[in-house]
Parts: C-alpha cells; sequence; structure tokens
C-alpha cells in the first residue's frame, strides 16, 4: 500500500506553484480558493520572494492549496493511508476527505493568521539538529529552555524558542550533533508560544461539519490512526501548540505495512526523512508536474 503525506511549513519556495497552474483548470481553482480565503495565492506562489512567502499567515494557506491542486493531478487511485506534517495535516484531512477543500482553505488561513498573530508577541523561531542522539538532545533542548517541537526521527529534531535560546544552541549544540539548521518559519510552532492561537483556531473549528475519514489518517500528535473526523478536527486544533511526532507515524506506517511513500507538492522534506527511517520503502515527491507519470505508475505498483 502506499501512503499520501503533505509537507509543514518551511517546505515553499518562490514561484514553486508556477508549472502547476499550467494543468488544465488548476488557475481556475485557485482563482476560486483565493476569493474564498481573501488571499492571491497565485500571487504568492508564483511571483512573492522568500520574505513574502516565509511569512506564517501566507505560507500555510499556500502549501495547502499546492497539496490539495497536486494530489488531485494524480488520479483516482486512493492512498492507504495519508498524514501530513503540521499544517500539512490539514491537507491531509482535506485527502481523507474530512474537509472539502473550501473548508480546508478557510480553516488553515485563520490558522495562520492567528499562528502569525501569536509569533509576533515574541520573537520566535525553529531550528533542525541534525545527527546525534535523540535522548540526550532533547535534555539538552530542555536545559536551554527550547521545545522539541518536531521530533522528526531519522535523526532530527527541530527546537523552537526565543531567538536569544536558539542563538544559545548554535553555540553549545548537543553531543552528537553535526549541524544546526535555522528554518523558514516566523515562530516557535508547536509551543506554548502558539496558545493564543488554539483558541482562535478552536472557535474556527465550530464553525465546520467534519466528516469521517474515508482512508486511514495517521496523526502526528501521536501517530495513531484516526476514524471520528471530530477527533481528526480537534486534533487539529491542539497540534498548533504541541510537538509533532512525525517518528511515531513513520512507525505507524511500518505497521500498516507501507510499501510506497508520495509526498505531495512541495515535495522532498518528507521524502528525504522516509529514506533514512524506512528502508525498503519506495519514495517519490511531487516537485513538478513533470513527476506525475512516475508517481502514478508507483500507484498503480503499491495500491
Amino acid at each position: 500500500m502506499f501512503v499520501l503525506v503533505a509537507p509543514g511549513q518551511g517546505a515553499q519556495t518562490p514561484g514553486f506553484l508556477t508549472p502547476w497552474l499550467e494543468l488544465p483548470g488548476a488557475a481556475d481553482r485557485l482563482a476560486a480558493w483565493s476569493e474564498a480565503i481573501d488571499l492571491d495565492l497565485a500571487h504568492y506562489g508564483t511571483q512573492a520572494d522568500a520574505d513574502a512567502i516565509r511569512d506564517t499567515a501566507v505560507a500555510q494557506p499556500l502549501l495547502v492549496a499546492a497539496g490539495i491542486l497536486s494530489a488531485s493531478a494524480l488520479g483516482a487511485v486512493a492512498p492507504g493511508a495519508v498524514a501530513g506534517h503540521s499544517v500539512g495535516e490539514i491537507t491531509a484531512a482535506a485527502f481523507a476527505g474530512v474537509l472539502d477543500d473550501t473548508a480546508a482553505l478557510t480553516l488553515v488561513r485563520k490558522r495562520g493568521l492567528a499562528m502569525a498573530e501569536a509569533a509576533a508577541i515574541t520573537e520566535t523561531g525553529m531550528s533542525a539538529l541534525l545527527g546525534g542522539d535523540p535522548e540526550v538532545s532533547v535534555a539538552h533542548l530542555e536545559k536551554l529552555g527550547l521545545t522539541p517541537a518536531n521530533v522528526n526521527g531519522a535523526g532530527q529534531i527541530v527546537a523552537a524558542g526565543t531567538l536569544e535560546q536558539l542563538a544559545a544552541l548554535a553555540e553549545d549544540k548537543p553531543e552528537g550533533v553535526r549541524k544546526i539548521v535555522p528554518l523558514k518559519v516566523a515562530g516557535a510552532f508547536h509551543t506554548h508560544h502558539m496558545s493564543s492561537a488554539v483558541d482562535a483556531l478552536a472557535k474556527a473549528a465550530e464553525e465546520l461539519a467534519p466528516a469521517d475519514p474515508k482512508v486511514v489518517y495517521v496523526s502526528n500528535k501521536d501517530g495513531r490512526t484516526v476514524d471520528s473526523g471530530a477527533e481528526v478536527l480537534s486534533r487539529l486544533v491542539g497540534q498548533v501548540a504541541n510537538p509533532v511526532r512525525w517518528d511515531l507515524c513513520m512507525e505507524t506506517f511500518k505497521e500498516l505495512g507501507v510499501t510506497a511513500l508520495i509526498e505531495v507538492c512541495p515535495g522532498g522534506t518528507l521524502t528525504g526523512l522516509a529514506k533514512r527511517a524506512l528502508p525498503g520503502v519506495a519514495t517519490l515527491a511531487l516537485k513538478t508536474p513533470d513527476d506525475l507519470d512516475a508517481a502514478r505508475a508507483l500507484m498503480a505498483e503499491h495500491a
């Protein structure tokens, strides 16, 4: 079976949507979503610079729109399971039929605005730790007052906190960590710094009527599968201020018998993790429409 996964914030790059808008109907769909959420997705996905799309309120709806658009181009073969990293969980909820496309874009627009507002309270950020022992790294982060906001597996943990705390981390790496890489995000997501965004998102969620997932939905709260649409929505709300456990999602992929992983646009991050943590699992990242034929062939082989 294959799993369809959606990346989180930081995966975006300037102009990444340009080739996708050449697909039949894509520009019209993006225009309709843009009108629904009052954000020019085509502009930000094709013309805006890196700083503009780093804005949380822009990046999040842009990523969800890109994920839905690229997944719909794959065709009608249903995945065995779906999952998303951070904001990619909203994309996965759309894949699973928990939310329709417009509801997913509406929710993520409110999520992005609320998280941007929360991030403006204190200057915060996130940095990826490459290599090292997870237990040693987590203990070191906690000593510095940082939160292990993303436990990604494959030797990668993302630390989140104030800019001062992250600067201290850069000067004092945990034992065994090869490199620390600042991420292209505008706040300490999945930490207590996002508490106010949880309240705003909870109110937005009250306006939605989620359906139960049509395929297996794997939650990055704890790697568990969730079969209730209401529970998926509840987890999407709470996850804003809680760590992402992508390592546990990949453990669940193993247990489910996943043999292939396809990452929607802008793919690359999650396939990279899977190559290291899921040996033997075929992987493919949808970067441009040129990847669609190979993805369809992989889907047919592993459906």
